[in-house]
């Protein structure tokens, strides 16, 4: 008579069961400021991606980088299973506004877009992406963010209705 497996995890009968789970979940993300106004001028954008990026590792992510112009934000970054995206977007626009309103009581109109764009990233494509977000300033220097993330909702066949697409 063949010796029965135990069951350690929960698993079905003969299989075998993961102890822990092991993810590899790259985004890029993209969202822009209220009206694409030009609120992110050097010196605030110089304290807020850093600022940006801790709100993301607090939330057990990895930011590889955050960059981006006077009007919209890139971030790359390798975020936990256990969280959805919408729950991080939430927290880093929520906290990165405060936070703004607080250290840069001239920005008082600031506020982020309602939306974002979120797409995935294969570990292959992930240096080519990393270099896509380290060259925000010399990329938008003949394309709008209109025209890139309209780019990107093509790339990724995202359909979309225009009317709604942008506040």
């Amino acid at each position: 008579m063949a010796k029965k497996q135990t069951n350690h995890g929960g698993a079905p009968e003969g299989r075998k069961s993961l102890s822990h789970t092991y993810s590899q979940l790259h985004v890029h993300i993209v969202f822009s400021t209220k009206h694409r106004y030009p609120f992110l001028h050097g010196k605030l954008r110089h304290r807020l991606f850093p600022y940006m990026g801790g709100i993301i590792r607090e939330l057990d992510g990895k930011p590889i980088r955050v960059n981006g112009v006077a009007d919209h934000v890139h971030i790359l970054a390798s975020l936990p299973p256990r969280i959805a995206v919408s729950d991080v977007l939430r927290t880093v626009k929520a906290n990165s506004s405060r936070w703004i309103h607080e250290e840069f009581p001239s920005q008082a109109k600031f506020a982020w877009q309602t939306g974002y764009g979120v797409f995935s990233v294969s570990h292959r494509d992930l240096e080519s992406v990393l270099r896509y977000v380290n060259n925000q300033e010399e990329h938008h220097r003949v394309k709008t963010f209109q025209e890139e993330f309209l780019s990107f909702l093509h790339e990724y066949g995202i359909e979309y209705d225009e009317k709604y697409l942008w506040d």
